[in-house]
């Protein structure tokens, strides 16, 4: 039922796409893309990801894009409950003051009763939210829609954000970059965290003002961070992020299964495919206003 065609590059894009259906990509031309793949009816993009094609106006009528969302989910939530743990028993600042030879015991409590904001509750921000749940601390979720997520004491909207933040012991952010989530954690917002707040962010870096947040380390209004997301990445040698205190860094590692990866995408788009053939609705179906 399935032709299958394989291209590396977009030399030959026009040709390959005139008679497809299916894209099964990461990035490609957008430009004309009707005109170029008439018969096009569904385009399958490898990561959960998809602000590099927005905005999403090249997208005609009855074209589907699905995404890789939920191939991370087990993989992000692990490393969610890493670096909360790693930010509750300041791990950041105990990492610093290795480097400075400094030997100070800094002791904390378990994690139940503390507060967790967690900005983006889907696939990444869930996953951790399931992991984390069990230990008893309290967990904000701000989403979209407001609506209910396994794990959390409560759940409010993104235009609400500000009533929770000063509550915050640690502000966890797993947001997709869309036109509504750029630059959300903003300076004024990081002025409502308390000093002791610790802050993860494993979405994109446009959700929150690295500068501020760098500033805020050095003067110890913010206790920590673990930061896994960059622009533009690998960090240049040159950046001021590898010389902040109490910071973290990971290389872009917080979501991606280094040996199943590939398998679970195309279990995934297997699975989708076989929907697309029986013509049924297809999983991680973007919508096309959102940009998620």
């Amino acid at each position: 039922k399935v032709e299958i065609f394989i291209d590396w590059d977009e030399d030959n894009f026009n040709s390959s796409m005139s008679n497809s259906d299916i894209l099964l990509t990461w990035n490609f031309p957008t430009s004309n893309l009707k005109k170029v793949s008439p018969n096009l009816k569904w385009i399958h993009c490898i990561s959960a990801g998809v602000e590099h094609l927005l905005p999403l106006d090249w997208m005609f009528e009855g074209l589907i894009l699905t995404n890789n969302s939920g191939v991370h989910s087990k993989k992000a939530g692990e490393y969610g409950l890493m670096s909360i743990l790693m930010l509750h028993n300041h791990i950041p600042k105990i990492v610093s003051n290795q480097k400075n030879k400094k030997f100070v015991s800094l002791f904390s409590t378990p994690i139940a009763g503390k507060t967790i904001v967690v900005v983006g509750t889907g696939n990444l921000g869930g996953a951790m939210i399931r992991l984390v749940a069990p230990l008893g601390p309290k967990i904000i979720g701000v989403n979209r829609k407001g609506g209910a997520v396994d794990g959390c004491t409560k759940v409010i909207t993104v235009d609400k954000i500000d009533s929770i933040l000063p509550e915050a012991d640690i502000l966890y952010l797993a947001t997709p970059e869309t036109p509504e989530t750029k630059n959300l954690i903003n300076r004024n917002r990081l002025n409502l965290l308390k000093p002791s707040c610790g802050i993860v962010n494993i979405g994109r870096q446009s959700t929150i003002d690295y500068d501020a947040l760098c500033e805020k380390l050095r003067t110890n209004e913010i206790a920590g961070a673990i930061l896994d997301v960059f622009t533009p990445e690998p960090i240049k040698p040159n950046s001021k992020l590898w010389q902040i205190p109490n910071l973290i860094i990971t290389p872009h590692v917080s979501a991606d299964d280094g040996e199943s990866y590939v398998r679970l995408t195309l279990d995934l788009f297997i699975k989708n495919l076989q929907l697309f053939i029986s013509n049924k609705k297809l999983i991680n179906q973007i919508d096309k206003d959102f940009g998620y």
